[in-house]
Parts: C-alpha cells; structure tokens; sequence
C-alpha cells in the first residue's frame, strides 16, 4: 500500500515539475520611456487608498510592482478583480475530487 502511494506522488510531482513554468532571466538596457514616473506610482497608490487600503499598505504594494504592472493596473483599476475570482475553479476542484474518491471508495472498499 505504501508503495503504491510513494509511486503516486512521484508521478504527481514529476508532473508538476514538467508542467511548472520556467523563467528565464534577460538583460538588457532600460529607456526613460520605460519606466514608469514617480508620479504614475503615487496616483496608483492614492487610487488603492481611495478603494480601502491604508497609505503604507498601498505605497508598499506599488513599490514591489514593476514598471508595466503599475501601467496595467492604472488603467485598469476599476475592472481588476477584487478576490473570489478563482472561488469557481476551486468549488470544481474540490466537488471533481470527492466524486473521484466516491468513486475510488466505491470500486476498493478496503
């Protein structure tokens, strides 16, 4: 029996390590236009105060973001989702789950 759940999870994580995204570092030379201005940081930050988050929670958060996630989220900030987003894909996860080991209990009851 423990053998068969060793194999099991060397399957999934060998898997999960194929299918796992790969970053690959790139150098290269930053133009003026490529950065965003101290001025686009601040009006995201003040954008995130005026939506709930509290002064040095937004000015931190705009800190870490890059220079094309302030762009991003500055002109989208009043679409970007506010959490729960992936509330239906777990939902189907964890119902997909327990129909398969339903399933599983069902054909090996011991």
């Amino acid at each position: 029996m423990n053998s068969v759940w060793a194999k099991s999870i060397c399957r999934l994580l060998t898997a999960l390590m194929i299918w796992a995204p790969y970053h690959l570092a790139s150098a290269g030379m930053i133009t003026t236009d490529q950065t965003a201005a101290p001025a686009e940081r601040a009006a995201l930050a003040s954008e995130l105060q005026s939506l709930g988050i509290d002064a040095a929670g937004a000015a931190e958060r705009v800190a870490v973001m890059t220079d094309q996630e302030v762009r991003t989220l500055a002109g989208e900030i009043a679409n970007a989702p506010a959490g729960g987003v992936y509330g239906e894909g777990i939902v189907f996860i964890i119902i997909a789950s327990l129909i398969i080991w339903a399933w599983y209990k069902h054909r090996n009851p011991y």
